[in-house]
């Protein structure tokens, strides 16, 4: 009966799963020809914001593509580290010697102002900050010419506080860098447009933060974040609980997927599915919805050892199953412009999202820079076995 019961119930959740494939297909093309703002003549000066850690695959180029922009007004960057031996350090030499044209100025400071490194270096590199515009990237963020134009016009909007963007993979190299690129462009990057759609997502993230400086002063400025490890999400949450709305734009930049082995690629993934369900463990749930594929498989594997699911059925809802995720992947390549993805890593990819997802659910330790944490509500984290009150 056990098994008999599984079937039916993984059986169901795979239906319902492949009714929301098809709804997030039906959704990306609408959401990727949403209106833009319209460029301005006259463009403010902004500053980026780029804080580094270690020379990761492709940190050059995605710098550089920052110093391309066809912005008309004043650009500074700002890249920081905490190390001066930080090997970062030299790819900004380079892309000093490279750009000369270009303001780019570097603050190397180790002081840390709570848990979240990445913030920690934020508040260093404050003090540097020379204009009331202010863009934050990842430095894993590679980006298109008109990038900054369009993300300082929209906003200029009234009423927006800040302006974020969605994100695609892009492989750097190997097997799990690509398994990477399709959990962002196959999982991630539908989930939230389908958010978006219906109304049920309200995004901010690292990949762009733009807003301007009286808004950041407003919610206590960076260091009031320092101990989130979402802090993406709490500088729009913030900002929302001003009054302030947050613009997604309807194009996306690239995230430059660097793994290099399954721990490595398992570790990033697990931290963050165990960020977001620590955010919104309700929501977080409901992604249980979003795996076609395994559901399918369980019901296949359970309905025939109970004889109560036929292996033509079986088949017939795994194949389909799979089907609708390679439909929807191949409407996010058509509505982003993307290069034709690894199909053949898809089965593969929807197990490890699937195990992902059962990972988070009974865990709350992750590793984050080669040091252990563990999540407390709200996003917050604290080293693996302390208390989190200090």
């Amino acid at each position: 009966m056990i098994l008999y019961w599984s079937s039916i119930i993984a059986g169901v959740a795979s239906v319902i799963s492949c009714g929301y494939l098809i709804c997030a297909t039906l959704l990306m093309d609408r959401f990727s020809r949403k209106a833009s703002s319209a460029p301005r003549v006259s463009m403010p000066r902004v500053t980026i914001l780029k804080p580094l850690h270690g020379a990761e695959p492709g940190l050059f180029e995605n710098l550089a593509s920052f110093c391309t922009q066809n912005y008309p007004g004043p650009v500074q960057i700002v890249l920081g580290v905490q190390d001066p031996n930080d090997e970062a350090i030299a790819v900004v030499e380079r892309l000093r010697a490279e750009h000369g044209s270009n303001q780019i100025d570097l603050v190397v400071d180790a002081t840390m102002h709570g848990l979240n490194r990445k913030v920690s270096n934020l508040v260093n590199m404050w003090e540097r900050v020379e204009h009331d515009i202010i863009v934050v990237a990842d430095s894993d963020m590679r980006v298109n010419p008109d990038y900054l134009t369009r993300v300082v016009a929209a906003l200029e909007e009234r009423g927006v506080g800040a302006v974020t963007c969605l994100y695609h993979g892009l492989a750097a190299t190997g097997v799990w860098a690509r398994l990477g690129e399709l959990g962002i462009n196959a999982h991630f990057l539908p989930s939230v447009v389908f958010g978006l759609g219906l109304g049920l997502a309200h995004p901010c993230f690292g990949s762009t933060i733009a807003f301007k400086r009286k808004a950041l002063l407003e919610i206590g400025g960076f260091i009031g974040i320092a101990n989130c490890l979402a802090d993406d999400y709490a500088i729009g949450a913030r900002l929302r609980a001003r009054g302030y709305k947050i613009s997604v734009l309807p194009f996306t930049v690239g995230h430059v997927c660097a793994e290099a082995s399954a721990p490595e690629l398992w570790h990033h993934e697990v931290r963050w599915a165990r960020t977001v369900r620590t955010i919104d463990p309700v929501g977080y749930m409901g992604l249980i919805l979003t795996h076609a594929f395994p559901l399918a498989l369980v019901a296949a594997l359970a309905g025939i050892s109970a004889e109560s699911l036929g292996p033509a059925i079986a088949v017939g809802l795994s194949v389909t199953s799979f089907g609708c995720r390679a439909a929807l992947l191949r409407q996010v390549e058509r509505a982003f412009r993307l290069p034709p993805q690894s199909y053949w890593l898809l089965p593969l990819r929807d197990l490890l999202s699937f195990a992902v997802f059962i990972s988070s659910v009974v865990g709350r330790n992750a590793k984050w820079k080669g040091r252990g944490y563990r999540f407390v509500s709200g996003g917050t984290l604290v080293p693996a076995g302390s208390s989190p009150r200090p």
